[in-house]
């Protein structure tokens, strides 16, 4: 009772203090302003100033010509001459159209905030060069492009600068900043200033600047040749995401005696920690992340005793964690994840007492974690110990000092209890224990002892539960329970009252025990985005209410015993770009399925499908994978396959997989997508990778008919099976320009003729089967056809050459005498002869029709004939009598 009391003591002096404050504000600004009379000139130059503007947000709807202008929103005044002095219109995405030259009128304004707005990608006025009064000139995040005006450096007196977050910006150098010889605070975030390579020599040379911000701007070298630079007043300096991609400089050394904050992330930098930066005495933050740095974590760097964030996460720093971090007693958040370090967390890091976020997790770190080591450490709120070899041991009793906010404790050693403190941690909102040896019944207090949660990941744990005991908050957006021992009727886990109001997006209760049949209650589900119910022991039909999931983005119910029909109210999830449903006892493919144009991956194999693959799947212009495999599909593969876009164009950001993100700092927790694939002949999980794979797989059905030429013209796919079906005629020639193929089988099918010689041009082919075919003639030669064994050729009587036993006779070698130009040479003769005959016809019948038909065209050429054959006897006769003589 009298703690309720002292809090509403609390409560009530926070609000009497506020609202005191609020209203001493309110008079002192009336009062201000009530011996204030707006300059006309002044007041006149802002209606000017509004009327260039698009004023989305009705924002200055104060700008009446019938008030005050220093009672104007945005607008400020000077108490004694009346002019306007400040413009603060930071508007998000409500003011754009023109910037009205009239602001050189207001001939005393110091400062000017446009920031975020949105001037649709205009330049920056280069008449803001001409404003001599301007101290503080703020623009960044309000969508100018172009050519940063070399006017700006004319403003002598101005000590902020902020053109951050203007992507399209650049400059062609930045010799115009000399004349910035008061600046103090200097941003140019994104914008290009690659152009000028003395960019480092130019910012240093103004004595006052003590915060400089060029984050992302295309910069490629630190200098680390040169041994000084003047940053005499530098405190805050931010060069991340850029490219340099040399170690880090010595120069950082001079900045010793000033610098508090330095920013150094994504910027490719390598080779070790040194010295210049350990010697930073007075640095409160530092960021080393996203880079390629290696070797130990050097000792001195717990030095830095005025440190309260450190990130070194995300390089290949090995060794050890340094004892020395100890020291570091102001350290607030530390990060050293996703590194190569080992051995065991110093006792002194434990020891942080101000320590609000720990990283360590994918290390190689090893040892056990008790409640021991968290005694000091009460403000502890983000833990990331994922996949590295600890073992957390505590107590079944453990009352832990801290509240988290996010335990991230993936794959390392928790279980085989399930942690029952747990139930102390209130303020939790992601919590991931998925692969840590938990096993057992789940405690009943587990599904309802906190109200903030948003993420519960315990997959591939050994947990068991009865899903009618589950209850989610409406807070719950991710449960991943998949790989467990989760029972019960799937209808009752579903349908039941008091978790209708749930918000979920992401349920995964795949590979467990689930069983009965799908129930009609989807209508209380409807944020779903991403549903897997594979693998369990549901039957019966896939109801019609599931036509209510509108947001779903992938729908997975594999390896179940579902029959029937798909219900044609799927049509209505028109954002699904994955659907499994393969391994259950479904019936035919519907019509309807070409309306799914975001399909990228649809797997239906083993379920039992019969009838025709309907033409209409060619209208899935997105898909990436066709899994259509041991089904009793009949009929011809249709030859509009080659409509399937997405297998015929490069990587590109097409519909990508669902994949749910949860960021804390730089820390990106997702839930991503797998699908089982048969490729190169053996079934593999893809997770990551599942956007580069693009494979058509129609095997093992009743497919007759040749091999459409078509299918060759998705030149990037990578996995081709049409084995298994009695597929005839020649493999096509075009198939060799299937440069990016890693797996073609055509086994066991009744193809016949040579193997085309284009193949031998397939330098990717990683697997290759043609057996059981009618295939004939040599196999042509290349390094890749002849790497394969044998049995991937047996079968075919009249195929000989390596790597078969059976040599070519010399018949069988001239089939296949010219590899390449055959087909060509071929066709060439074919047209020799062909025109050799039809000229032979022409010819003939061009004379002996005209004597056959002409009666004195035919006497005069016998009288002809006979002369001539007379004259031919008459020399012959002579040259016989001479040779007598």
């Amino acid at each position: 009772m009298a703690a309720s009391f002292a809090t509403h003591q609390v409560l009530f002096l926070v609000w009497f203090l506020s609202t005191t404050f609020s209203l001493s504000f309110f008079f002192f600004k009336v009062e201000s302003i009530s011996s204030v009379s707006c300059n006309e000139k002044d007041k006149q130059a802002l209606l000017t100033l509004k009327r260039g503007f698009n004023d989305h947000g009705h924002v200055l709807s104060s700008w009446s010509d019938h008030k005050d202008c220093c009672i104007w929103d945005g607008v400020f005044c000077d108490n004694k001459t009346d002019r306007v002095t400040e413009l603060h219109l930071n508007y998000p995405m409500r003011l754009g159209g023109e910037i009205s030259g009239s602001l050189l009128q207001l001939e005393h304004l110091n400062y000017l905030n446009l920031s975020y707005n949105d001037f649709n990608c205009t330049p920056i006025p280069s008449f803001l060069g001409s404003m001599y009064s301007l101290t503080h000139l703020d623009l960044s995040g309000a969508n100018f492009c172009g050519l940063i005006p070399h006017q700006l450096g004319n403003l002598s007196s101005l000590r902020y600068l902020s053109l951050g977050n203007n992507s399209e910006l650049y400059v062609d150098n930045l010799r115009w900043m000399f004349g910035l010889s008061a600046i103090q605070h200097l941003e140019l975030s994104d914008a290009d200033l690659h152009r000028e390579v003395d960019w480092l020599q130019i910012m240093s040379k103004f004595p006052s600047l003590s915060e400089l911000y060029l984050f992302n701007c295309q910069l490629d070298s630190l200098n680390p040749s040169l041994g000084f630079v003047n940053f005499t007043s530098l405190q805050v300096l931010d060069l991340s995401e850029n490219h340099f991609n040399h170690e880090i400089p010595n120069w950082f050394s001079n900045l010793s005696t000033s610098l508090l904050r330095l920013e150094l992330y994504n910027s490719s930098l390598k080779g070790n920690i040194p010295p210049s930066i350990f010697n930073l005495e007075k640095l409160e933050y530092l960021s080393l992340c996203f880079n390629k740095l290696t070797e130990q974590i050097p000792e001195p760097l717990g030095q830095l005793k005025h440190l309260t964030y450190l990130d070194l996460g995300l390089n290949s720093l090995n060794g050890p964690i340094p004892s020395s971090f100890g020291n570091l007693s102001r350290l607030r958040i530390l990060c050293l994840n996703q590194n190569q370090l080992n051995g065991t967390i110093p006792n002194s890091l434990w020891l942080l007492s101000e320590l609000e976020t720990l990283y360590v997790g994918k290390n190689s770190l090893t040892g056990t974690v008790d409640e021991g080591h968290f005694q000091k450490l009460s403000k502890l709120k983000h833990l990331y110990m994922s996949k590295t070899r600890l073992f957390f041991n505590v107590n079944s009793n453990w009352d832990p000092p801290f509240q988290l906010d996010y335990a991230s404790m993936s794959s390392i050693k928790i279980g085989p209890k399930f942690p029952s403190w747990l139930q102390s941690q209130r303020s939790l909102s992601f919590l991931d224990m998925s692969m840590s040896g938990i096993s057992g019944k789940a405690p009943g207090w587990f599904w309802n002892w906190t109200s903030n949660i948003t993420v519960i990941n315990l997959s591939n744990n050994h947990i068991e539960c009865d899903v009618s005991d589950i209850f989610l908050s409406s807070t719950v957006k991710v449960l991943n329970i998949a790989n467990n021992s989760f029972y019960g009727p799937i209808s009752t886990f579903l349908c039941q009252k008091k978790i209708r109001k749930n918000k979920l997006e992401v349920l995964d209760a795949s590979n467990n025990l689930l069983s009965g049949e799908l129930s009609h209650c989807w209508k209380y589900w409807q944020t779903l985005i991403h549903l897997n119910l594979g693998s369990n022991n549901l039957v019966g039909r896939i109801p019609y209410s599931m036509g209510a999931l509108v947001n779903l983005q992938s729908l997975r119910l594999q390896n179940n015993s579902i029959y029937g029909d798909i219900p044609s109210s799927l049509k209505k999830c028109s954002n699904l770009s994955l659907i499994d449903m393969g391994d259950n006892h479904l019936s035919i493919i519907p019509l309807w399925i070409g309306e799914m144009t975001n399909l990228v991956v649809l797997r239906l194999r083993s379920s039992e499908f019969k009838g025709y693959i309907p033409q209409q799947i060619c209208q899935l212009s997105s898909l990436r994978v066709l899994d259509l495999a041991n089904n009793s599909l009949s009929g011809f593969i249709p030859n509009c396959l080659t409509n399937i876009s997405a297998m015929a164009l490069p990587d590109s950001d097409v519909n990508s997989f669902y994949s749910m993100p949860y960021t804390c700092l730089y820390i990106y927790v997702s839930y991503v997508e797998n699908v089982q694939l048969v490729t190169k002949g053996e079934e593999m999980e893809y997770k990551e990778n599942l956007q580069l794979v693009r494979l058509i797989d129609l095997s093992s059905n009743n497919l007759s008919g040749s091999i459409p030429a078509e299918i060759f013209d998705l030149s990037k796919l990578r996995f081709l099976n049409l084995s298994r079906n009695h597929l005839t005629g020649k493999i096509p020639e075009k198939i060799g320009s299937m440069k990016e193929l890693e797996s073609v089988d055509l086994s066991r099918n009744h193809l016949s003729g040579e193997i085309p010689p284009s193949m031998s041009n397939m330098t990717f082919l990683s697997l290759l089967d043609l057996s059981y075919n009618n295939l004939s003639g040599r196999i042509p030669s290349s390094t890749q056809l002849q790497s394969f064994d044998a049995h991937r050729y047996i079968g075919n009587p009249q195929l000989c050459g390596d790597p078969l036993p059976k040599s070519c006779t010399i018949e069988e070698q001239s089939l296949n005498r010219s590899p390449i130009g055959s087909v060509e040479d071929d066709s060439k003769n074919s047209s020799f002869y062909i025109g050799m005959g039809v000229g032979f016809a022409t010819g003939f019948w061009a004379i002996c029709g005209a004597l056959f038909f002409n009666r004195t065209w035919r006497h005069a050429y016998f009288r002809f004939a006979d002369k001539i054959k007379d004259w031919i006897y008459v020399i012959a006769m002579r040259k016989m009598n001479l040779l007598e003589k």
